[in-house]
């Protein structure tokens, strides 16, 4: 084969192995790993680390030296055995101890969106998502039924936390929210509940769950609560108006296929929502970081 063949067979490897190395990462969070390196004095070899999260010698021996070669630990050797430690990355988001900590939307991945994704065909033959083929029970109930415990339901919220400890900050300074003395966080049941009156509702990862005739609904409620001169930030991650980009929101927008009866959407398609809803002087900016933000006025 020659140069360009080689490339392309490589790149397709490295598609087609893909889940191997989220599997790792989910695997070596879930096991503890980056937790117990973080807590020890020093670095630790594979007999420490397999005793301390509880998992046999030889598949810890695998599981860290992949972790090496995937930059999330680092190992030297001394008298010819290895030990192990945290890199940069692990320590600032794979251990639960770190203020950017993304260990429990890590593990909801791995739990919950990785099982989804295994009927991706199916969802892309049907155009509906696969809850009741994976979990046994249909969307609309699994929103409850899945947090079957209270500490489920709080590692989600915890989860969702950590997504804002890393990305808060671009979304929420994208535009001056200083006019907006009062604002609202929505979330909960907001399709039932009545909603507080605020001059600036926050929808942050909300309306990509949801199909139009929903979004619509919400956001209509809003408007009706909202206070005259108030307005609604949407935080979500933008496809470009060709639908052809970025490749994390398209991904993102085939997880709201197997997961939700939602999607990403393009700037104009959120302008088109909004507008309809009766909200003008839209805004919308690109931060650069996973999520974007939109700024509508009533």
């Amino acid at each position: 084969m020659g140069c360009s063949e080689d490339h392309a067979y490589r790149l397709l490897n490295d598609y087609a192995n893909g889940f191997m190395v989220s599997q790792v990462l989910f695997t070596a969070c879930e096991l503890g790993v980056f937790d117990l390196l973080a807590k020890a004095a020093g670095p630790l070899d594979v007999v420490a680390v397999a005793a301390g999260v509880g998992a046999s010698s030889h598949g810890t021996d695998l599981l860290l030296d992949i972790c090496v070669s995937l930059k999330l630990l680092k190992v030297e050797t001394r008298g010819g055995k290895a030990f192990y430690q945290n890199t940069e990355l692990s320590s600032a988001y794979l251990t639960t101890v770190s203020p950017t900590s993304q260990c429990s939307m890590l593990k909801y991945m791995g739990r919950t969106s990785y099982r989804c994704w295994g009927h991706l065909a199916d969802a892309v033959r049907e155009g509906k998502n696969q809850y009741l083929e994976t979990f046994g029970v249909p969307a609309e109930e699994l929103f409850t039924a899945i947090y079957r415990s209270e500490g489920e339901r709080l590692q989600f919220m915890q989860a969702l936390q950590e997504v804002w400890s890393v990305n808060g900050r671009s979304v929420l300074t994208a535009f001056d929210l200083s006019v907006f003395p009062l604002m609202c966080d929505l979330g909960g049941d907001f399709f039932k509940d009545p909603l507080p009156e605020a001059d600036l509702y926050i929808l942050a990862r909300i309306l990509h769950d949801w199909a139009d005739g929903k979004c619509s609904h919400l956001l209509e409620s809003i408007y009706h609560t909202c206070k005259p001169g108030g307005g609604i930030l949407v935080i979500e991650s933008l496809l470009d108006e060709d639908r052809r980009g970025p490749l994390l929101t398209q991904l993102y927008s085939l997880n709201m296929l197997v997961q939700t009866e939602g999607q990403e959407r393009t700037p104009t398609h959120y302008h088109t929502l909004l507008s309809s809803a009766g909200f003008r002087d839209f805004q919308f900016k690109k931060t650069g970081a996973i999520y974007d933000a939109i700024l509508a006025r009533k």
